[in-house]
């Protein structure tokens, strides 16, 4: 496997494969595998060489890209609880002998979705 440096250098991406101590760049960051390995196959006569990028950005960028990634995770962490407090909802309004049509109103959401989160909440139940 290679490794291959990328790095922003002015309008271009700069691509050094420290291996073969050589670099090449690319127009677009899509281009770089392609070149990277366009340049080892040139250099070593390997076929189809096997890569793996270490991408350098600005300080900056690699911050808020670090910022953006803690954000998914907490939006999945919230999702994940928000579907089950649904799941929850729909079991207990369900318990109070309301129909299907109305758990699903009062949730905002179809009777099918209703019906199904209350499966939901009566499976993980059975479960645990």
């Amino acid at each position: 496997m290679y490794e291959v440096e990328v790095e922003l250098d002015g309008r271009f991406w700069l691509v050094r494969v420290p291996a073969i101590d050589r670099s090449t760049q690319a127009r677009t960051f899509r281009e770089v595998p392609e070149m990277a390995k366009d340049l080892i196959t040139i250099m070593t006569g390997e076929e189809q060489p096997v890569i793996e990028l270490r991408v350098t950005l600005p300080e900056e960028v690699e911050a808020r890209m670090a910022h953006i990634e803690a954000l998914r995770r907490r939006e999945a962490a919230a999702r994940t609880e928000a579907a089950a407090e649904s799941r929850q909802v729909a079991w207990m309004l369900r318990q109070q002998a309301l129909t299907l049509a109305d758990v699903g109103a009062v949730m905002g959401v179809s009777h099918q979705r209703a019906q199904q989160l209350i499966a939901e909440a009566e499976e993980v139940d059975a479960i645990a």
